[in-house]
């Protein structure tokens, strides 16, 4: 009966991550995904505390509250700006997880362990330990203590390719010699190495990329696991959480015109001295200033906007702001939408986050694909600290290292307001031809602040 209860829950649970996953495919519907896919994790747990090899609860019991504790924490206290350092370091709790129960089954059965068995667990430690460090740096590099751009050295790639053969052939061995306490030990020390090697040399721009690989990388491992240890829901819920990962990663990859091994091997993104360079590339083109005011009373009688999120607006935590601007042009009869490009920000969908905690309606979020049609008749396009993802050099200039990346076409629309701190480039390290364009009127300051500014203005227009 106890069985039975299990993997029924299980098949339950099952369900619910693939109704949840399911439900995240859109914003009027991703509310109720998470619902889902919580009603499943929690069924997954019941099932997993009824096994018969449970034979104490206290210290799990006690994790469940310490982690309870640490996870309310960081969700009340953690701004809607740090959700991409909050993703990453949740896969390598995950992948900690996944690996520290290779460990112990491995330390517990060693030469015992069937061929599958032992190829499972040999499966998960490669992956799940590269997921650890390679979260942990990406983790660094969106929270500033490691450098966003890219660290490189002499035979870098090489050395990274070498060490990760080094380690699938540790792997082999394991297979081959369920026994070698040793081999086990080094595909560990390998991998975690690899994960640390693996993402230094990626830039900024690739975040977004990286975080869905390394979801993949997670899912795998807790897949893995699963089979290690005869567990259905690992199974299901790591194979839909490394397949999800991976076309994920397939379709933003697609989104910068850029190919797996181009992200993980080209170091794309502003080397350090590369300031002066892209500076010296604006020539003789000048740009065009405009003041809150001139901005306001443009926008109180333009009829359509189309604003253009991008990471500065994270940064400066607008999302807020922005929808308030929003109403203002709305109530003066004004139509706005908002255009959202696949890559922008840190992490996939997290321009789309902030505006949905700003409450800004489902039905006026668009995609890439369905809003850039809609630029040439705009009035105003309001791009709130966007750089390398509307920038036409990407269309335009065969030169430029992101050229063929899909754009917003931002350069169609009659007017163009930016919002930006200063001149300094995004992460690609270009100038953006879009900044020098003739309909360009650039507004410089903290987001926040201007827009704060801007619908005072329009109230007095």
């Amino acid at each position: 009966m106890r069985d039975y209860f299990i993997q029924g829950t299980y098949f339950a649970a099952s369900v619910l991550f693939i109704l949840g996953l399911r439900g995240l495919n859109s914003p009027a519907t991703a509310r109720r995904g998470l619902v889902y896919a919580e009603i499943g994790m929690l069924l997954a747990i019941v099932g997993t505390l009824v096994h018969r090899e449970i034979i104490q609860f206290e210290w799990i019991i006690g994790a469940m509250v310490l982690g309870s504790i640490i996870g309310v924490l960081m969700s009340v206290l953690m701004p809607m700006t740090a959700v991409p350092q909050r993703t990453a370091i949740s896969h390598m709790f995950g992948a900690i997880a996944a690996v520290l129960v290779g460990i112990i089954e491995y330390r517990l059965h060693g030469a015992e362990l069937s061929t599958f068995t032992v190829g499972a667990l040999g499966f998960e430690i490669l992956f799940g330990a590269i997921t650890i460090t390679g979260s942990f740096m990406a983790f660094g590099k969106l929270q500033g203590f490691i450098p966003s751009p890219p660290i490189t050295y002499r035979f870098q790639n090489p050395s990274n390719i070498l060490l990760f053969t080094v380690a699938v052939g540790l792997f082999l061995y394991l297979i081959y010699n369920p026994g070698a306490t040793s081999a086990f030990n080094l595909l560990l020390a390998a991998s975690l190495l690899a994960g640390v090697l693996i993402v230094l040399p990626i830039g900024g721009a690739d975040m977004p990329v990286v975080l869905s690989l390394l979801n993949s990388y997670a899912g795998l491992a807790a897949a893995a696991t699963g089979l290690a240890i005869s567990n259905n829901v690992l199974i299901i819920a790591g194979a839909l959480d490394g397949t999800s990962g991976f076309v994920l990663s397939i379709l933003m990859s697609k989104a910068m015109n850029r190919s797996f091994t181009n992200v993980l091997f080209g170091a794309f993104g502003q080397q350090e001295g590369d300031a002066a360079l892209v500076g010296s590339t604006a020539g003789d083109r000048s740009i065009r200033s405009t003041t809150l005011e001139d901005a306001a009373i443009q926008l109180a009688y333009t009829r359509y906007v189309i604003i253009v999120p991008g990471y500065g607006m994270a940064v400066s935590q607008a999302q807020h702001q922005v929808r308030e601007l929003a109403d203002a042009i709305e109530k003066r009869g004004g139509e706005v939408r908002y255009a959202i490009h696949p890559v922008a920000g840190r992490m996939p969908g997290h321009m789309n986050v902030l505006l949905a905690e700003a409450n800004v309606p489902y039905d006026k979020i668009y995609d890439m694909e369905a809003i850039n049609e809609e630029f040439s008749h705009a009035d105003v396009a309001l791009v709130i600290g966007a750089n390398d993802v509307v920038n036409p050099a990407a269309k335009l200039d065969r030169n430029s290292p992101i050229y063929g990346m899909p754009i917003l076409r931002v350069d169609e629309a009659r007017n163009i307001f930016v919002l930006k701190r200063g001149m300094n480039p995004g992460f690609a390290g270009i100038e953006n031809d879009l900044f020098y364009d003739s309909k360009t009127s650039m507004l410089f300051g903290d987001a926040k602040s201007s827009l704060n500014k801007l619908v005072a203005a329009m109230k007095d227009v």
